[in-house]
């Protein structure tokens, strides 16, 4: 009587290739979207299929495999583009709140830019951003909010506030502009309150006691004194998708 070797096999088919993040290299990696599906073999060979075993993303450097949802995160490029776009319009709101003629507030404005990536930002640049309509912008800043941990939208408000501060106090219709871009950053009303009375205290120089206002009046100083393209790495915090 004939031996018959018999098993089940996996067999894998690619749906698709492309670039994304991948978290165990740390960067952006090619991928391949690849579903399976399990067979009978006979002498090693599938003969009969089975039910599908799921779809998974494979890095083509490392090899490890991501559920599928990892797609959806966007890219270190992708990143950098809402980066810069997002604070271009963060600028653009809150010198129209203030005074867009200021030379102290349209330097600070010009550096924080210049500072998330954007070399080639200069006067005609920002002229054109205060030219568009203000709606025009709040599609990016919720984009940029939606990308960034709690600490680096903190920052973003409060990189803001200075800008608007760099010609003196706030004003009435600078703090109501700052509370809109809390918003569209995903902020809550609590959260923008803290930060624009940090802030403001740091530029006073008064020190908030311990806790988290002490936390983070210690982290909008580090902010203010780094180097902002130092601080631009900051921004780029955002969680990433696990592996399988």
């Amino acid at each position: 009587m004939p031996i018959v070797i018999w098993g089940l096999r996996v067999i894998y088919g690619t749906l698709g290739r492309g670039v994304f993040f991948c978290r165990r290299c740390g960067g952006d990696r090619e991928y391949r979207h690849r579903a399976g599906r399990r067979y009978v073999t006979i002498f090693f060979i599938p003969v009969i299929p089975l039910m599908k075993t799921g779809d998974h993303v494979q890095c083509l450097t490392c090899k490890t495999r991501y559920v599928t949802e990892v797609l959806q995160l966007p890219t270190t490029i992708e990143m950098q583009v809402a980066l810069v776009a997002g604070l271009r319009a963060v600028v653009a709101v809150i010198l129209r709140a203030g005074d867009p003629g200021s030379p102290l507030a349209r330097r600070r404005a010009l550096d924080a830019v210049i500072g998330a990536g954007d070399a080639g930002y200069d006067s005609d640049a920002l002229e054109a951003d205060l030219a568009e309509p203000a709606e025009v912008g709040r599609p990016r800043i919720v984009a940029l909010g939606g990308q960034l941990q709690v600490e680096a939208r903190e920052w973003c408000l409060a990189e803001a506030i200075r800008i608007a501060m760099a010609d003196g106090p706030l004003t009435g219709t600078e703090r109501v502009a700052v509370e809109y871009l809390a918003a569209a950053l995903g902020m809550t009303q609590a959260q923008a309150i803290g930060v624009i009375a940090l802030t403001e205290q740091n530029a006073l120089g008064v020190t908030p006691r311990g806790g988290w206002g002490g936390r983070l009046a210690h982290a909008l100083v580090l902010a203010d004194t780094l180097s902002l393209a130092m601080s631009r790495e900051l921004l780029l915090l955002s969680g990433r998708g696990g592996g399988l």
